[in-house]
């Protein structure tokens, strides 16, 4: 039976990888010293995660019976979502849209700031930009879901070690590897592990 750790861990892992915020990551790895760009990142994706589980305790006080079926269908129409948005994209290495929005909003931020940053300048840049990326995100949303019905301690840290490892993998080789990454095999992906979450909630709540 998976635990809140792993859980966490690999619904993160999967699903940041070829995300918005990857991309934002890479692209401001580029142009910027990377040790502040991952904290930056890092920092963002982590104070989401303590967000969502303390708003996934909040849930928790509602009735087991609510909750249980509320993450079954959670997950459940993730996976089946992302089933489907795999069988409609291309064989392309990665999503061309997903890339141009994480330009967009780098650029947008990058006007709005001086030309010479300072060293604090790049990490918050970094932890906006990352910050309003991941608002709404379905790992967002997974991760409450999963705080509501799992040891809040053990998805916390799984959640963000697994966002820790995507900047790492971002602002390391993320150029490199953002080429390679195929984004409709980690949708796939993604999907059947949503899928597995909801069988596992459905078979601990019995």
């Amino acid at each position: 039976m998976l635990t809140a750790f792993t859980a966490g861990l690999l619904l993160i892992t999967v699903s940041e990888l070829g995300d918005k915020t990857f991309f934002i990551a890479v692209i401001l790895a580029m142009h910027h010293p990377r040790r502040l760009v991952f904290i930056g990142v890092t920092a963002a994706l982590a104070a989401m995660t303590i967000l969502s589980v303390i708003f996934g305790q909040a849930v928790s006080f509602l009735p087991k019976v609510f909750i249980h079926y509320a993450e079954i269908a959670l997950f459940a129409a993730f996976g089946i979502k992302l089933l489907y948005d795999a069988s409609k994209m291309s064989s392309a290495a990665c999503d061309t849209e997903v890339v141009q929005e994480a330009e967009a909003a780098v650029k947008q931020a990058d006007l709005q700031l001086p030309k010479q940053k300072t060293g604090l300048a790049i990490v918050i840049e970094a932890f906006a930009l990352t910050f309003m990326a991941e608002w709404g995100d379905r790992t967002q949303i997974a991760t409450i879901a999963l705080a509501a019905g799992n040891d809040p301690i053990g998805v916390t840290i799984g959640a963000i070690l697994g966002h820790a490892i995507c900047a790492a993998i971002a602002v390391i080789g993320g150029k490199m590897i953002a080429g390679r990454i195929s984004e409709r095999q980690l949708t796939f992906v993604g999907g059947c592990l949503f899928l597995v979450f909801g069988i596992v909630a459905a078979v601990e709540g019995t």
